[in-house]
């Protein structure tokens, strides 16, 4: 029978109760006493330079308190990336400035020019419509290639060019990789691109800036997936302000995807001017706003090879990409098209050797950064389409092909210096293999070919890096800060348990799944467990949320805090029962001397530990709470694979997913029912960016995609019922839980294996199309057919 608590039980999400009643806490839901509200001035041109802002009339206006400019934030600090990368050359990246307002330049529509304060949101848009502007357009850059030509018109006129950085990896690999293509009994080449997307979590942006001037403190009430990185970063680096004076609180949140891990100038904004007029301003994102000044995701052209002998072995990759930067560099940027993606690409696969070339570009459009899956999806991607490629080119089969070239002995060290510690790619395969009913496929076919559609089936497999650590190496790949978890748990004198914790929930549900491991741990029931999480007042320093860490790194300083109570319990434990603390033991809440009757309860000791009545205060403080900071030894490496049939009208193009299977190995799982959804949402978001999303600017560096109206996000109806399977499990080996991550997978994995599917379908219909690019809309899979 399934568990009903505890480690690998599934009980139902206690936050869904206030999620689904109306009764969460966002952001937008607080409202300070006397708050004011800004209203910002964007951009409408790309490129252009500031000659004049006159905002007289506009401070004229009823309920304006204050309207700010660039100059206002002459001397304060500029946005700050938060990843450095040493581009092949040995040199640093070109880093520009960031600021809050505009100054000198617009370099994006959207950028904010001025924000105007007032007492109402209206009145704070009316004014901003007053201001009179003089902005000569300039050249935009928008395409990456032209970006770096000769001559090109630069987004940033101190910076040397375009180019942010030429960085190779692995540079020692270089001319090995060409003299295996050189000498490839078959080489597989493949142009495609990585759509540029939007995250659209379903809350957008807000912030809320207080001051409080009998103490000199400040409070940022923000939607951020990581409250004290954005206290460190803006403290420290924008508006100087002394950490212990600065408390940033990130409530419930409606989803991030990446896009709510940086640092924005709207925060920086609401913290600066609230002490500058001395009352609360709040600030929420418009939809549209949000879709030109939230960063944007992907966004990469690339060329990959890659060389086979003559037994089909790989023997060699390599790959040249152009990867987007935007205008300005977002707070994790830079790694994305580098350590979180050219580490990535060995994949499933032995392949001997690998080099990786990026060049990373700015341009006249919005800031890219990490979105699900950050780098890993952009590798697969590229990886499992020239796969798909190759096996067509050789007539072979792509299953046979992925199989042959499985690593299957581990630890395993791949040429793009990460080492693998255990997988199972066969197993995930064979798991695969059963709950996709491949056997049964072309009987489906051919019912789909009776009523005029064309069937396809496309597989593939991927893996990805989780946790993004240990600190020590991620400081040596460029990270400015470091990337351990942190918890306190507070056990009070009945039993009950509080955990502080710097990983944040924004719909993962780890308000469910932490209790679980801890109440393990115990023997108690989860109902006495809290988890606080969002609040830098509170928690101790963390990291936050992002590259599905929350359980494997956040969850293991848990693990690591509750170890530490224990063990202190089990000498109160000892001293109350006049037993040697080496023989007691700790099982459903009870601690007893080993072979012997004597017990005492969990609530019986931790009330001793508060009311020290019979206590050996000589040996131990009284109070019963720990802290546990844990940096992991290694990145985790889930994985898995994918199959997706997909059946195409050829009169329209229209492409609709019929089914779709997942077969992860995500190592050991705490909650089956909250790892079900959150493949299902990734791979919702991988069937978005490979049939229907797209963000698109045209050259003048105009936003195309500027609303839903011409951004398509997929609904119920486009999606199939999905069959999930992840009953093929090797644990990690490096962390106390042996869990490995599981919210980007389904991001990752999706899109090879939906375009896989597009293009085996226009096969089987006898058109020759080898690749079509992301999003495959029916208009361009109708034109693929039809040249």
């Amino acid at each position: 029978m399934p568990k009903d608590h505890g480690i690998g039980a599934s009980p139902k999400r206690r936050e869904d109760i206030r999620f689904l009643t109306g009764t969460g806490n966002y952001t937008d839901d607080i409202n300070a006493h006397g708050q004011a509200y800004v209203h910002f001035l964007r951009s409408d041109v790309a490129h252009g330079k500031i000659n004049g802002v006159d905002t007289a009339a506009a401070a004229a206006m009823p309920g304006v308190v204050r309207i700010f400019t660039g100059a206002d934030f002459e001397g304060v600090g500029g946005i700050p990336c938060g990843w450095q990368v040493t581009d092949r050359h040995g040199e640093p990246m070109q880093e520009p400035a960031h600021p809050v307002l505009a100054q000198g330049k617009v370099r994006h529509v959207g950028d904010p020019i001025a924000a105007v304060v007032a007492d109402t949101y209206e009145q704070a848009r009316d004014a901003a419509e007053a201001i009179e502007l003089d902005i000569e357009d300039l050249p935009a850059v928008v395409d990456m290639k032209a970006a770096v030509a000769e001559g090109a018109t630069k987004v940033h006129d101190d910076l040397n060019s375009n180019l942010c950085y030429d960085w190779g990896f692995v540079e020692e690999n270089k001319d090995a990789v060409e003299e295996a293509i050189q000498s490839a009994a078959h080489v597989t080449t493949l142009e495609l691109v990585n759509n540029r997307l939007i995250a659209n979590p379903m809350e957008p942006r807000v912030a809320i800036g207080e001051y409080n001037r009998a103490t000199d403190d400040s409070t940022l009430y923000t939607t951020s997936q990581n409250p004290h990185v954005i206290r460190l970063l803006m403290g420290a680096f924008v508006l100087g302000i002394p950490e212990h004076k600065l408390r940033v609180v990130a409530p419930d949140v409606g989803g991030g995807f990446g896009t709510k891990i940086f640092h924005y100038a709207e925060e920086a904004f609401c913290t600066f001017a609230a002490k500058a007029i001395n009352r609360p301003v709040k600030w929420t994102s418009s939809r549209s706003e949000a879709f030109m000044s939230d960063a944007h995701g992907r966004d990469h052209v690339t060329k990959i090879e890659l060389a086979l002998d003559a037994d089909n072995n790989f023997t060699a990759v390599r790959t040249e990409t152009y990867a987007n930067m935007g205008a300005y560099l977002s707070t994790f940027a830079p790694s994305v098209p580098t350590w979180l993606h050219g580490t990535l690409m060995a994949g499933n696969y032995k392949t001997p050797v690998i080099y990786v070339n990026v060049k990373a570009v700015f341009t006249n459009t919005v800031p890219v950064d990490a979105y699900r899956g950050a780098g890993r999806p952009e590798a697969t991607f590229q990886l499992e389409r020239v796969i798909d490629k190759a096996a067509r080119e050789l007539g072979v089969d792509p299953i046979a092909l992925r199989r042959q070239n499985f690593i299957t002995e581990f630890p395993y060290a791949t040429p793009v210096a990460v080492e693998y510690d255990t997988g199972d790619y066969h197993g995930t395969m064979d798991a695969l293999e059963g709950i996709a009913d491949l056997s049964g496929f072309d009987a489906r076919r051919k019912a789909s070919e009776a009523k005029g559609k064309l069937r396809g089936l496309g597989v593939n497999c991927y893996i990805e890096a989780c946790g993004i650590a240990p600190s020590n190496l991620v400081g040596q790949l460029g990270a400015r800060a470091g990337l351990y978890e942190s918890a306190t748990v507070r056990v009070n004198a009945t039993g009950g348990l509080v955990v502080m914790t710097g990983s944040h929930s924004h719909g993962q549900g780890h308000e469910t799944a932490f209790p679980q491991v801890i109440a393990e741990m115990i023997g108690i029931d989860e109902s006495m467990i809290e988890i606080v999480h969002g609040d830098t007042a509170k928690s101790p320093m963390g990291m936050g949320t992002y590259g599905s860490r929350s359980l494997a790194v956040g969850g293991s300083a848990m693990v690591r805090a509750t170890e530490k109570i224990i063990n202190k319990a089990k000498k109160i434990a000892a001293h109350l029962m006049e037993a040697s603390e080496g023989d007691i033991e700790l099982k459903d809440g009870q601690f007893s001397v080993a072979g012997t009757d004597k017990s005492v309860a969990w609530g019986d000791v931790t009330l001793a530990a508060y009311v020290p009545h019979n206590y050996p205060l000589e040996d131990i403080e009284p109070g019963l709470e720990e802290t546990a900071f844990y940096d992991p030894a290694n990145f985790t490496y889930p994985s898995g694979a994918y199959a997706c049939e997909v059946e195409l009208d050829p009169e329209t193009g229209k492409v609709t997913i019929e089914r779709f299977s997942a077969a992860d190995d995500f190592g050991n799982i705490v909650n089956p029912m909250i790892v079900d959804g959150q493949v299902h949402g990734g791979i919702g978001q991988g069937i978005g960016q490979a049939l229907m999303e797209g963000c698109v600017y045209d050259e003048n560096g105009q936003l195309l995609s500027a609303s839903y109206m011409d951004y398509a996000m997929p609904r119920a109806d486009d999606v199939p019922f999905y069959a999930v399977d992840h009953s093929s499990q090797t644990p990690c080996t490096h962390n106390p839980l042996g869990v490995k991550g599981c919210g980007e997978a389904g991001a990752i994995g999706s899109p090879p294996a939906v375009v896989n599917a597009v293009v085996d379908a226009m096969q089987s219909g006898g058109h020759k199309v080898d690749h079509i690019d992301m999003p495959a809309s029916p208009s361009r899979v109708w034109a693929a057919m039809n040249k």
